[in-house]
């Protein structure tokens, strides 16, 4: 066993869990040198505690960089300043490490440019927390609620309010719906098909669907990357074609899955041109819950 009060086994355990923490404070702060600040302060805050008590030290070193970053979110507020310069928001510097081969729960649905950016910077310090740590990171409102002072419930509804404002911020027009929903039908298609080669004509060639833990039937969200890793997912999971049908899923066109009168998945898409470039397959109970669902003819 190692002994976690070894300071090299330490450190060697924080390098691990540095790109992880360092994407929770970008996303929550929106400048890449901001994010590095929370990082270093989350690394003297463990030098500070007796790692031998901490059970789950990557849950510890989350809640950390999260409320760190969430202190230095409000201080900013207090003062008016404005950090983000559009070329840090589109491409943090390669060196800070944020990305690189992060572990499954970290991995983002989509990437985050300057738009999202943006809009996150005109949430509150809260809504932003709650929603870049469980839409982004997938961590339950339970382990988010202390960190913003408020109950489970309580902070589900700054989530969804967050998720309304960021979602709303950019309406697709009629023709992007049309778009859309060829793209989505000729995905049903194919799957009902089983027609593996035609999956992967209408995917982009670096699709990502993210599957978050219900719908994985995982300990974390699933990630496939590539449109032959997806379509084969997808093949796989035709037994639910019969029981799928379009439909308009917070204002986009999706798909959903309903189960003795119950929907039971959703999935929603992102496009670009005639490709479909991303994918959540969402399956929690909750998260259900707060969409906007309505079935297309």
């Amino acid at each position: 066993m190692p002994d976690d009060s070894d300071p090299d086994w330490l450190a060697d355990r924080f390098e691990r869990e540095r790109g992880r923490l360092g994407a929770v404070a970008y996303r929550m702060l929106g400048s890449a040198s901001d994010a590095e600040d929370a990082v270093q302060e989350t690394w003297l805050r463990l030098n500070r505690t007796d790692s031998a008590q901490v059970d789950n030290l990557s849950a510890w070193l989350t809640t950390v960089v999260a409320r760190v970053s969430l202190n230095m979110l409000r201080s900013r507020r207090t003062r008016r300043e404005q950090p983000l310069e559009a070329a840090e928001a589109l491409d943090p510097p390669t060196e800070t490490r944020f990305d690189v081969q992060p572990e499954p729960q970290a991995v983002l649905a989509d990437s985050v440019g300057l738009a999202l950016l943006v809009v996150l910077d005109t949430l509150t310090p809260a809504e932003r927390l709650a929603f870049v740590l469980h839409d982004m990171f997938d961590l339950p409102f339970e382990e988010i609620a202390p960190l913003v002072d408020r109950t489970p419930t309580a902070t589900r509804q700054l989530a969804s309010r967050a998720r309304r404002r960021v979602r709303g911020s950019d309406h697709p027009s009629d023709r992007d719906v049309v778009r859309q929903r060829r793209l989505v039908e000729a995905y049903l298609g194919a799957v009902r098909r089983g027609d593996f080669e035609g999956l992967v004509a209408v995917l982009d060639p670096d699709v990502v669907l993210h599957a978050d833990r219900t719908a994985a039937s995982t300990s974390t969200p699933r990630v496939l990357r590539g449109a032959r890793a997806v379509a084969h997912g997808a093949v796989a999971s035709a037994v639910r074609a019969p029981h799928t049908a379009i439909a308009l899923v917070d204002g986009s066109v999706g798909l959903v899955m309903a189960m003795e009168g119950r929907l039971a998945v959703a999935l929603a898409f992102q496009t670009a041109g005639e490709r479909i470039t991303a994918i959540n397959v969402i399956a929690d109970p909750e998260r259900l819950q707060e969409l906007a669902v309505s079935v297309l003819d």
